[in-house]
C-alpha cells in the first residue's frame, strides 16, 4: 500500500543537494577529459549554470513525486555517497594530488557516516556544569594574563625593532593619531594621498580602542591594545563552555587550547588589524545565541559588523547555522532560532551590500583579486566565487587541497583533532564556511599563513565546534582525554612556531640596542608637524602627523611636496623607484636629487639613517 508523503525539511534538503550533485556530474562529464582539469578555469566557463539548475530541478520535481509512493530516505543517502564519489574519481583522473586525494577521502568518510546512521534530530543535552572550582578559573586568567603579556611584549618589540612597516602598522598609528585630533580616520599613508581609511576598509570597530590611545598616544598602545582585545575571547569562551556542560577543568582546557593555537597568537605577528576583534565578537555571539540572551546577541552582532566590511560573512554564516537548526529541529525549544537567524541575517547582507556599495563608490571596492582563482568568466565581481561553487564544488575541495595551504591546515586543523566535523548535527557543517572560504579557497598566501590576520574569526568558530562536539560526549573522561590532548598538541605546536617567531625580536633587539638607540635619537631631529617621506620602517615612528609618505610607495611629486625625507640608506627595496636601468644605485640618484631640490642633511645615525630638511 502506498506510504503517505510526509513533508520534512531535512528530507527535502537532502533531496535538493542529491539533486544538485546529481546536475553538476551531469555538467561535468559534458567536459571533455581536458576541461575537466581542476587547475584551469576552462572547464568551469565551459559549464552552464543555468543547465545546472534545470537538471536539478528538474530531479528534484521527480524525487519528491518518487516520496509519495516509496521511502526513498535511506536511498537517497547512499545516493549522495554514489554522486559525491563518482565526482571524486572523475575530477582525480583529472587532477590527481595526495593531498586532493585525501580530501576527497575525509568527504566521503562523512557521507558514509551519514548513509549509514544518517543525522541526528534530537540532540543529547549536555548535563549541567558540576559546581566550579575557583582554581580552574584562575588559571585560565592567569594563562589570559600571560597571553597577553607574551602578545604585547612580542609586538612591542617589533616596535622597538623598526621591524613594522608602512603598510600596514604605519597606517594605523597615522589614522589614530587623526583620530585623536579630529576624530576622523584620516591617513596619507594607505594611498599615497590624504584619504579616510573607511575608503579602504569599513571599521568604525576602531573607535572601541580610541579611548585608550589618548590616554597613551604611542604606536605601542595599539599593539599592547590588539593583545587586550585577543586575550578577552577567554571570557566569552568559558561562558560557552559552562553553558554547554563542561566542568572547569575541562573549561580551562579549552581556553589554553585558543591562546596557544599557533595562528591565534599568530594572527598578531604583522602588527595591529581589525581582525582582532574578531575572536571575541565571534564567541560573544554564539553565546548570546545559545544562552537565548537577546542583548548580547544583538550588540555582538552588531560590533563583528562593525569590524569589516567583510566581517558580515561570519554573522550571515553564524545566522544560516542557527536557521538551519531552527528549521531542521522545528520545536518549541528551536522555534525562535528561525526567527533569530532570519533577523541576523538581513542584517549581515544590508551591512554587507552597503558597505561594499559605499566602497564600490567612494573607495577602491572589494578586494576580489584575491579569488581570482575563482573568476572563470573574466569578472571581478565575489559573485563569480559563488556560480563556480555551485557549478562544480569539487574546484572549491581541490582549492583547499593545495600544497602551499599544507602547513596553515596542519597548524590549524591537528590542535582540533578533527573534532568539528566528529558530529550527526550536520548542521554544524554550516560554520566551517569561513574557514575554506577566506582561509583555504583563496589564493591569496597571506590568508593561509598563521602570521598574518585572517584567521581569527575562523579560528573562533573551529573552537566552538569542538566545544559543541565534545558537549555531546556522554563521558566527561572522553572529553578531558580530547581536551588535555589538545591543548597538548597546541603547545607544542605553539613552542615550535609562535615562540622562535617571537624571540626573534626579543634577541634582536638585545644585539642590536645601540643601533635602535640611535635611531630614536637622530629621528628626534624631525621637527613636529612638518610634512615627511620616510622609508617604510621609518614611517610608524614617524606617522603621528598630518602628512607623511611611504617612499617606496609614493610618488616623485610626493616626496618633493614634503619638509623632510628620511632615509634608511641599507635598504635598496625603498629605493627601487629610483634605480637606474639595469642598476639599482637608487640611493644616490635620490639623494642627488635631494640635493638639487634644496634638501640638506640635518641628521644621521652616522651610517644607515639620514634625515634631509627642505632648506626654505
Amino acid at each position: 500500500m502506498p506510504q503517505r508523503f510526509v513533508f520534512s525539511l531535512p528530507s527535502l534538503c537532502r533531496k535538493a543537494l542529491l539533486s544538485w550533485l546529481l546536475a553538476v556530474n551531469v555538467e561535468y562529464l559534458l567536459l571533455t577529459p581536458a576541461l575537466r582539469d581542476l587547475a584551469s578555469l576552462e572547464g568551469l566557463g565551459q559549464m552552464s549554470l543555468l543547465r545546472v539548475a534545470v537538471m536539478a530541478a528538474a530531479l528534484l520535481a521527480v524525487l519528491l513525486l518518487a516520496a509519495r509512493r516509496f521511502s526513498l530516505d535511506r536511498a537517497e543517502r547512499w545516493g549522495l555517497l554514489l554522486v559525491y564519489a563518482c565526482l571524486s574519481a572523475l575530477s582525480l583522473a583529472a587532477s590527481f594530488s595526495r593531498a586532493y586525494l585525501l580530501v576527497c577521502l575525509l568527504g566521503a568518510v562523512i557521507l558514509l557516516v551519514y548513509a549509514i546512521l544518517g543525522w541526528n534530530p534530537r540532540p543529547m543535552k549536555p548535563a549541567a556544569a558540576q559546581a566550579d572550582r575557583p582554581v580552574w578559573a584562575w588559571i585560565a586568567g592567569i594563562l589570559a594574563v600571560g597571553f597577553f603579556l607574551f602578545v604585547s611584549l612580542w609586538t612591542v618589540y617589533r616596535v622597538k625593532t623598526f621591524n613594522v612597516p608602512a603598510y600596514d602598522f604605519g597606517i594605523f598609528v597615522q589614522m589614530f593619531h587623526s583620530m585623536k585630533t579630529t576624530g576622523l580616520p584620516m591617513t596619507t599613508v594607505e594611498r599615497d594621498g590624504l584619504l579616510s581609511h573607511f575608503r579602504v576598509h569599513m571599521s568604525p570597530i576602531y573607535y572601541l580602542m580610541l579611548p585608550f590611545y589618548c590616554l597613551v598616544p604611542r604606536p605601542e598602545t595599539l599593539q599592547v591594545l590588539q593583545a587586550a582585545v585577543m586575550a578577552s575571547a577567554v571570557l566569552p569562551l568559558w561562558k560557552l563552555g559552562r553553558l554547554h556542560g563542561l566542568s572547569g577543568f575541562q573549561r580551562m582546557l579549552l581556553c589554553a587550547l585558543l591562546l596557544l593555537a599557533p595562528a591565534f597568537a599568530g594572527g598578531a605577528a604583522y602588527d595591529l588589524h581589525e581582525n582582532c576583534f574578531l575572536t571575541p565578537l565571534i564567541l560573544w555571539l554564539l553565546y548570546g545565541i545559545d544562552s537565548k540572551n537577546t542583548a548580547v546577541t544583538a550588540v555582538a552582532a552588531l560590533l563583528t559588523l562593525c569590524v569589516k566590511e567583510d566581517a558580515a560573512v561570519y554573522v550571515a554564516v553564524i545566522a544560516l547555522y542557527l536557521m538551519l537548526r531552527g528549521a531542521l529541529r522545528y520545536d518549541e525549544e528551536h522555534r525562535e532560532d528561525l526567527l533569530r537567524g532570519g533577523v541576523l541575517l538581513g542584517a549581515a547582507l544590508v551591512w554587507f551590500f552597503a558597505a561594499t556599495g559605499f566602497l564600490a563608490v567612494v573607495g577602491d571596492g572589494v578586494m576580489s583579486s584575491r579569488y581570482r582563482n575563482f573568476m572563470y568568466d573574466g569578472s571581478s565581481s565575489l559573485i563569480t566565487v559563488v556560480k563556480a561553487v555551485l557549478l562544480n564544488p569539487m574546484k572549491a575541495l581541490f582549492e583547499c587541497a593545495d600544497q602551499e595551504k599544507h602547513l596553515y591546515t596542519m597548524l590549524t586543523a591537528l590542535p582540533l583533532l578533527g573534532f568539528p566535523l566528529f558530529t550527526r548535527r550536520y548542521e554544524r557543517y554550516a560554520l566551517l564556511i569561513p574557514y575554506l572560504l577566506i582561509n583555504l579557497m583563496s589564493d591569496y598566501a597571506y590568508q593561509h599563513d598563521i602570521f598574518y590576520q585572517y584567521s581569527f574569526g575562523s579560528l573562533a568558530l573551529l573552537v566552538y565546534l569542538l566545544a559543541v562536539n565534545l558537549a555531546d560526549l556522554k563521558l566527561r573522561g572522553q572529553r578531558t582525554l580530547v581536551l588535555t590532548a589538545a591543548a597538548a598538541i597546541s603547545l607544542a605546536l605553539f613552542a615550535l612556531t609562535n615562540w622562535p617567531y617571537a624571540a626573534v625580536n626579543f634577541k634582536r633587539y638585545e644585539t642590536y640596542q645601540s643601533t635602535y638607540l640611535g635611531y630614536q635619537e637622530a629621528l628626534s631631529h624631525v621637527p613636529d608637524g612638518v610634512s615627511v617621506t620616510a622609508s617604510t620602517h621609518f614611517v610608524a615612528p614617524l606617522a603621528q602627523r598630518e602628512i607623511i609618505y611611504s617612499l617606496p610607495h609614493t610618488t616623485r611629486e610626493n616626496l618633493l611636496s614634503t619638509q623632510c625625507v628620511v632615509l634608511k640608506t641599507s635598504s635598496a627595496y625603498d629605493f627601487r623607484n629610483f634605480h637606474s636601468e639595469g642598476q639599482k644605485d637608487g640611493y644616490d640618484n635620490l639623494v642627488a636629487i635631494l640635493q638639487e631640490e634644496g634638501y640638506e642633511m640635518i641628521a644621521s645615525n652616522g651610517s644607515t639613517l639620514e634625515i634631509y630638511l627642505r632648506q626654505e
